[in-house]
C-alpha cells in the first residue's frame, strides 16, 4: 500500500522555488532542497523524479505567479506605455513578501544559455518568445517605424529587460528608476 503524501505539493514546490530563485539551479543541493521544502530526498524523487523534475514544476509555478503581470500587459491598449508599465511591474513583484530579488527566468536563461537542457532550454525560449511578441505587438500600436526597426527594438526590450531582472537583484529603487527611464527615453 502506498504511503499517503504529508505534505502540500505546492507548498513545497513554492519553496524549492523560492531556493531556486535565490541560488540558481547549481548552487542549489539536495541537501538544501530537503531543508528548504521540510522533506527528505526519498519524498522529492518520489514527487518530481530528480532535482531537474523539481526546478522543471518550480519554473511552471513561476509562471503562474507572475501571470498576473502578463495578463495585464497582454490585454493593455497603451503601445510603448504599457512596456514601461511592465517593466515597473515585473520590479514590483520582487518586493512583495515571499518573492526574491530578480527573475528567476533570467536567471535560469543566464544560467543555461550554454546548456543543451532541452525541456528548461524549451520553456525559457518560449517564455522569451512571446515575450519579444509582445513587446512587438506593443510597439507596432504607436508607431510608424519600419518592420526592421520594430524588430531592433523588440531585441533592445529583451536584452533591457534582462539587465533590469539582474539590476533589481542589487540596486536602489531610484537606480532602477532611473535605468528604466533611460530605457523609454532612448526607445
Amino acid at each position: 500500500m502506498a504511503r499517503k503524501k504529508e505534505y502540500n505539493e505546492d507548498v513545497v514546490v513554492e519553496k524549492a522555488m523560492n531556493l531556486f530563485w535565490r541560488n540558481g539551479y547549481e548552487a542549489t543541493s539536495m541537501q538544501m532542497l530537503e531543508k528548504e521544502m521540510g522533506i527528505n530526498k526519498f519524498s522529492i524523487y518520489s514527487s518530481f523524479g530528480n532535482k531537474h523534475g523539481l526546478f522543471l514544476e518550480c519554473l511552471k509555478s513561476y509562471e503562474k505567479k507572475v501571470n498576473s503581470i502578463f495578463e495585464q500587459f497582454k490585454n493593455s491598449n497603451n503601445g510603448v506605455d504599457d512596456i514601461k508599465d511592465f517593466f515597473y511591474n515585473s520590479v514590483r513583484i520582487c518586493n512583495v513578501d515571499g518573492n526574491e530579488k530578480g527573475c528567476l527566468l533570467t536567471n535560469t536563461y543566464n544560467e543555461f544559455s550554454d546548456k543543451e537542457d532541452e525541456p528548461i532550454n524549451e520553456q525559457i525560449n518560449s517564455f522569451m518568445d512571446n515575450l519579444k511578441e509582445l513587446f512587438i505587438e506593443k510597439l507596432k500600436m504607436n508607431s510608424e517605424k519600419d518592420e526592421e526597426t520594430v524588430l531592433k527594438q523588440a531585441n533592445y526590450l529583451l536584452i533591457a529587460k534582462h539587465g533590469l531582472a539582474a539590476a533589481s537583484r542589487v540596486n536602489s529603487n531610484q537606480e532602477i528608476e532611473d535605468y528604466i527611464e533611460m530605457i523609454f527615453r532612448n526607445l
